[in-house]
């Protein structure tokens, strides 16, 4: 699909609710390795919008079972060193059949192993999309940001120059979620205002947006569109389940129905995208 005349909130909810269509007929499989904290979210997660889960993790069958995938994600949230073995396998088999990667590198930046790992993946594997928060992309980069657990406590000054580093880097499409929400692949940047604050209180919810890039990376391959896209879908949702909920444990529940719900007038009224420049330093 050619996407670079794309612009205004018409073209890009039209688009939305196509994209969005596409996934709920054709229902790829979007295979997960993943953390144990998040799988069982992000298994309905890819329920919800139309996808279909499956989580395998055993290094027997992980090329096997991504020789079936629309698209598979790479989520080191409960890191092992044989846990990096199967993802780098399962990498390898999936850029052999041009299956997307979708990398959340979820805690990089804390310890030496997830540094480890992050490099790795950057060094061996073609990842289409690498999605995290402010503090996880940056460390990645080395441009900054800081990483409690896996939490990010210092965000990078400009994630515009971020993104568009780590893409022009590593040709990809990097993604850094947060009130605003900022992907790019360095030629084309674009910013994501949908979403809730609700979305920190409960935990997966960037896994969950990850998985999101992943179920719209699945039915596009223009990566930067999928990714963007994903993640409007996703905090339009997350807008429309804040209403009916009364605190966090309410909110996941009211977050999967409201996925799961989403309809195209909703979507073409609801996507906020636009287009961005890198912010400079006055001269």
């Amino acid at each position: 699909m050619e996407n670079n005349t794309l612009s205004g909130a018409t073209a890009w909810g039209d688009l939305a609710a196509e994209l969005l269509n596409r996934i709920r007929q054709q229902r790829p499989l979007i295979h997960h390795i993943t953390n144990q904290v998040v799988m069982n979210d992000t298994a309905n997660i890819t329920l919800a919008v139309g996808a279909s889960p499956v989580m395998a993790h055993a290094r027997e069958e992980v090329s096997e079972m991504v020789s079936f995938a629309g698209a598979l994600i790479l989520n080191p949230g409960t890191l092992t060193t044989e846990r990096v073995e199967i993802m780098q396998l399962a990498g390898e088999r999936a850029n052999a059949l041009g299956v997307p990667i979708i990398y959340d590198p979820v805690g990089v930046g804390a310890t030496r192993l997830r540094i480890d790992a992050g490099q790795r993946f950057l060094k061996y594997l073609r990842l289409a999309v690498i999605r995290g928060n402010s503090g996880e992309v940056g460390a990645l980069a080395g441009m900054g940001g800081e990483v409690k657990g896996v939490d990010s406590v210092r965000s990078v000054d400009d994630p515009i120059k971020v993104t568009r580093f780590m893409a022009e880097s590593y040709q990809t499409v990097a993604a850094i979620t947060g009130r605003r929400d900022v992907v790019s692949d360095s030629q084309r940047s674009f910013g994501v205002d949908n979403g809730h604050p609700m979305l920190q209180a409960i935990t997966g919810s960037g896994c969950m947006a990850t998985t999101m890039i992943a179920c719209f990376c699945a039915v596009e391959r223009d990566y930067l569109i999928a990714a963007t896209v994903g993640l409007a879908v996703f905090g339009l949702a997350a807008e429309e389940a804040v209403q009916q909920a009364h605190g966090p444990g309410t909110f996941r529940s009211a977050l999967l129905d409201a996925v799961y719900n989403l309809d195209a007038v909703q979507v073409r009224d609801g996507i906020k995208i636009v287009t961005l420049e890198e912010v400079r330093p006055e001269s």
